[in-house]
Formats: structure tokens, C-alpha cells, sequence
């Protein structure tokens, strides 16, 4: 399967793949334009070998490049395969097919809908929700998909021309502005931003507040357990102190993983688990093939807010227990250096190495972890109180 987002580079690239694809003999499926999570969507309904998304994800405008899965929508990353492909493509190698493949188009709107739908409980409440989609595919995909539910939608930001008003990644606090201004006039039980292609967001309040991930994932684990006691939640080590005593508190079975979607996927599979939350955004079901997806995100936090007798802000606020610093970066020269610095300095302390190095003590703990591409340490903290974080 091929599929590309919006990005006016998008279709260029995705005809040159194609047709690279074409002359080594292999058959496409050509899928249009698509959210990322649509693609793993499409390799598991067609039973494709994989699928190639040509997007750039959160990245601006200028940037595009490749993500591509496997059999089953398994991630393709440096240690299961992008190396090998990056040898044949700077070594130029050409492999020309005994025959031409084929292209086959097609439209996967209608069972793409379905599936994303399935997750949604019947007769919901009506809700009022503002959604920025950021310029990227959720201003194509969320009407297609949540246009004929009783749900109000305030869009923002959906006309997808390759133009972004504001970068497309959530993480970046001033990206949420427009959002949370308006869940705030507008007097919407929550808000949503996704990134360039839908398959990461961020939430807000309905007093406009943001919501930690982690947060949002200790929130969701327990709306799992309460459907599936004792099942594996898988959440990225950088989360709050709240997230593993959550699933234990409702029954489930914590899983602690490295930062990143490929090992999030993988842990996701080898323990079966339910459901997976990633600081980033990314947020992981076992039902959608162990993938991640930001429609369906969005699904199960309507479940949950029109099951509630209570805001969003007060089902969070329990969870709102511990002070943390969010991710700090800090350029240096030497890594590794400093990283056996910490070791050393913190030699007492519970320490760990599952990604970088993490320290634990009894009120407090912090992960410093190195940059794969920068000369950059990334540190997040969280203590007891917020005068010991200080």
C-alpha cells in the first residue's frame, strides 16, 4: 500500500515510489490521501507485505520523507530493516522485475470510517468539541469519519493545501493557543490538536488546561481495566509516577518501555497489552493492530467524558498528584561524558539504563536520556512536591 498526506511535494514523491515499485515488479495499492493511521489500516485489511505514507508527520512544511511498516503494520526501523534499505539506496543498487507491477486505486473512506467507529460506544451524549487539525489530514478525516455523529464540532484549521498556520506538532505549547481559546469561548467539554498526519495529539480541558499524556494515560488505563481486568498497559518510561500505580490500582499489569514507536509496538505485542500511552502524543491500542491513532484517541476520551457526571478537569484531577518539570534539553558536547557523570554523582540512588539513565529516589526521580540526531540531553524530572522540584 501507498498512501501520502497533504504536503504539495506529497503526490510528486509518492509517483516517483510508485513507479520505483512498479519496475522492480511489485503490485501497489494506491490509497490517496490519508492520515498515517489509515495506512496501518489498509496493510491489515488488504493483507499487504507493508505500506509506504510519504508524509513528514509534524515536521514543517519545507520537510517530507517516508514511513514505512511492514507485515501487520509492524514498524520498519533502523534494527528491522531501514538500515538495509538505506544501503541499497545510497549504493544505487537497481533491481528491474522479470515484469511491470501493477496500481491499483482505491478509496478506503467508508471502511476506514467503520473501523475508527466501532470504538465508539453507542448512543453517546451530545458534546461539544473543538478540534484543531493543525493544517494536516485530521481537517479531511474527522468529518469523514465523525460527521454524521450528534457531536459539535468547532473546527480549526482544516483546509489541508500543504500551508500550516501554526507548525504541526502539539507538543509545542504555542500551537495549542488557538485550541484552547476556543474550548474557552466556545464552551466545549474539551479540545483536540493533531499533528500533520492524525496519528498524534494533544488534549485540553474544558477550561482550556493541557493535559499531560501521562496523565491522559493513566486516565484511559483504568477506562480499559474496567473492561478488561488484569490485561498489560504499556507506558513510556519518561511518564509520572501516576501511571503505573494507576493500573496496578485498577487491576492491570504495568509495562515500562523506551521512548519511541518502534519499541512501544513491539512491547505492545510481546505482552498482548490493552492499551499504551507515549509522552509524545502516540497513544496505542491492541485492537487497531497494536498501532497508534489519533481518531481512535479521540473515540475512547468521548466514552469517556459522556460517561462522566463530572468535567474532564475533575476525572484528571485526582491524577494531578506529583510535580514534574516536562522534557528540558540541553545542549553539550560529549554525551556520553555527562551521562556517566550523572551515574557517578547519583550512585546512591535506584538507577536503571532501559533508555539513558534513570534515578530514583524515594521523593523524587529524573531521566536523562541523549539526543539520536543532536548534541542534546533530554531531562525530565518529577518529584512530591512542587518545592522539592524546585
Amino acid at each position: 500500500c501507498v498512501g501520502r498526506d497533504m504536503r504539495t511535494h506529497s503526490p510528486a514523491l509518492t509517483a516517483a515510489l510508485i513507479k520505483g515499485m512498479n519496475a522492480t515488479g511489485t503490485n501497489v495499492i494506491d490509497i490517496g490521501m490519508i492520515d498515517t493511521p489509515q495506512m496501518y489500516f489498509a496493510i491489515n485489511h488488504f493483507g499487504t507485505c507493508g505500506g509506504v505514507q510519504v508524509t513528514a508527520s509534524h515536521n514543517p512544511a519545507k520537510y517530507n520523507g517516508f514511513k514505512i511498516s511492514g507485515l501487520g503494520a509492524k514498524p520498519v526501523g533502523v534494527d528491522t530493516g531501514l538500515k538495509d534499505i538505506e544501503h541499497i539506496a545510497t549504493a544505487l543498487i537497481h533491481t528491474k522485475g522479470k515484469v511491470t507491477g501493477s496500481v491499483e486505486k482505491h478509496d478506503l473512506t467508508n471502511e476506514y470510517k467503520n473501523h475508527v467507529l466501532k470504538f465508539l460506544k453507542p448512543r453517546l451524549r451530545q458534546l461539544k468539541v473543538a478540534i484543531d487539525a493543525s493544517n494536516g489530514m485530521a481537517g479531511k478525516i474527522v468529518p469523514a469519519v465523525f460527521g454524521d455523529l450528534a457531536m459539535k464540532i468547532v473546527a480549526i484549521n482544516f483546509k489541508c493545501d500543504g500551508r500550516f498556520k501554526h507548525e504541526p506538532n502539539p507538543l509545542i505549547e504555542k500551537n495549542l493557543a488557538q485550541v484552547k481559546a476556543a474550548v474557552k469561548k466556545q464552551k466545549c467539554n474539551f479540545g483536540v490538536c493533531f499533528d500533520g498526519d492524525a496519528d498524534r495529539l494533544m488534549m485540553v480541558d474544558e477550561k482550556g488546561k493541557t493535559i499531560g499524556c501521562d496523565l491522559l494515560t493513566a486516565l484511559m488505563a483504568g477506562y480499559f481495566l474496567n473492561k478488561e481486568p488484569k490485561s498489560t498497559v504499556v507506558y513510556d518510561l519518561r511518564s509520572s509516577w501516576v501511571v503505573p500505580e494507576e493500573i496496578i490500582k485498577n487491576g492491570g499489569t504495568p509495562r515500562r518501555e523506551r521512548v519511541g514507536h518502534a519499541f512501544m509496538k513491539k512491547a505492545m505485542r510481546d505482552s498482548h497489552a490493552v492499551f499504551g500511552g507515549e509522552l509524545s502524543g502516540h497513544f496505542y491500542y491492541r485492537d487497531n493492530y497494536y498501532t497508534d491513532s489519533g481518531l481512535i484517541t479521540l473515540s475512547h476520551v468521548l466514552n469517556i467524558v459522556s460517561g462522566a457526571k463530572v468535567p474532564i478537569s475533575q476525572l484528571l484531577k485526582p491524577l494531578r498528584r506529583y510535580h514534574s518539570s516536562g522534557e528540558l534539553n540541553f545542549k553539550v558536547e560529549d554525551k556520553q561524558a555527562r551521562m556517566d557523570e550523572l551515574a557517578r554523582k547519583y550512585g546512591d540512588a535506584d538507577l536503571d539504563y532501559l533508555d539513558g539513565i534513570t534515578v530514583r529516589y524515594k521523593e523524587w526521580w529524573f531521566n536523562c536520556r541523549p539526543s539520536n540526531t543532536e548534541p542534546l540531553l533530554r531531562l525530565n524530572v518529577e518529584a512530591k512536591t512542587k518545592g522539592l522540584l524546585e
